[in-house]
């Protein structure tokens, strides 16, 4: 067991000695791809936790807010008959079994509904119920301000540059995979 006395190491000093373990391993000492990807990972965990500690009044993981979010969106865009799972599961870029889960809770929390889809009835079509709306309308705003928040250290211009810089590096990503897929 660690002793939580001693004190931890800085993060500089952790990257140095990562840094030089992976020389030691592979040679290589251009390691940004390495270190970019470890900032997105720790950046996207850090703020899924703010968020729930944020959002604990609302008692929605992020994604399951998302959904909401999206399904009200949907309805503001005129379409009265719902979304099939398929299409959330794309559009939240997500698997399909994680979106029958996420919808499964919210069913069971009376925010959504499924309806049988009438061009297929095999299938169902995903519609916010009145207490969904509602919560979307009372939680979102504070959702969105939180955000902004998180963001504050930086500069207009400079969240302007790294939306930017995310949006081509997340374009250079589906480029990848949609050649990956292509060659299997």
């Amino acid at each position: 067991m660690p002793d939580s006395s001693m004190p931890k190491p800085s993060m500089d000093s952790l990257s140095q000695r990562m840094h030089a373990h992976l020389f030691d391993l592979t040679g290589r000492t251009d390691l940004q791809g390495v270190e970019i990807a470890g900032l997105i990972r720790r950046l996207a965990n850090a703020y899924e936790t703010c968020h729930e500690r944020h959002m604990t009044e609302c008692d929605l993981s992020g994604p399951r807010l998302g959904l909401l979010i999206r399904l009200e969106w949907e309805e503001r865009q005129g379409n009265r008959d719902g979304v099939t799972p398929t299409e959330l599961s794309y559009n939240q870029r997500v698997s399909r079994n994680t979106i029958s889960a996420l919808l499964r809770g919210l069913e069971t929390r009376g925010l959504i509904e499924r309806r049988l889809d009438p061009q297929d009835r095999r299938g169902f079509r995903i519609l916010l119920t009145d207490r969904g709306r509602q919560i979307v309308r009372q939680h979102a705003p504070r959702m969105i301000d939180h955000k902004n928040q998180l963001v504050e250290a930086l500069t207009p211009e400079e969240q302007a540059q790294l939306i930017a810089l995310l949006t081509r590096l997340y374009a250079s990503f589906t480029k990848e995979l949609h050649a990956e897929v292509e060659r299997s």
